[in-house]
């Protein structure tokens, strides 16, 4: 009767230690992951150039503008 109390009691002594074992494992193998993400990327730069198209653009605009005032001047 000693003898299987003894069993039993040491029987969760080992559980509660098999238990700590796999939590400590399971958080420290998956604690690594947790800060595998990279840095965020750099901001887009600020000083970007304006493209041909654009003085193309304000040039059509002018040039149409000319020509709407000599139209209402004759």
């Amino acid at each position: 009767m000693c003898f299987n109390s003894f069993r039993r009691h040491n029987f969760k002594n080992m559980a509660r230690r098999y238990l700590k074992a796999v939590l400590l494992l399971f958080l420290i193998v998956f604690a690594n992951s947790a800060f595998a993400q990279g840095p965020p990327p750099p901001p887009p730069p600020i000083d970007t150039p304006i493209d041909g198209g654009v003085f193309a653009l304000v040039i059509s605009g002018i040039a149409y503008a000319v020509k709407k005032i000599r139209d209402n001047n004759k």
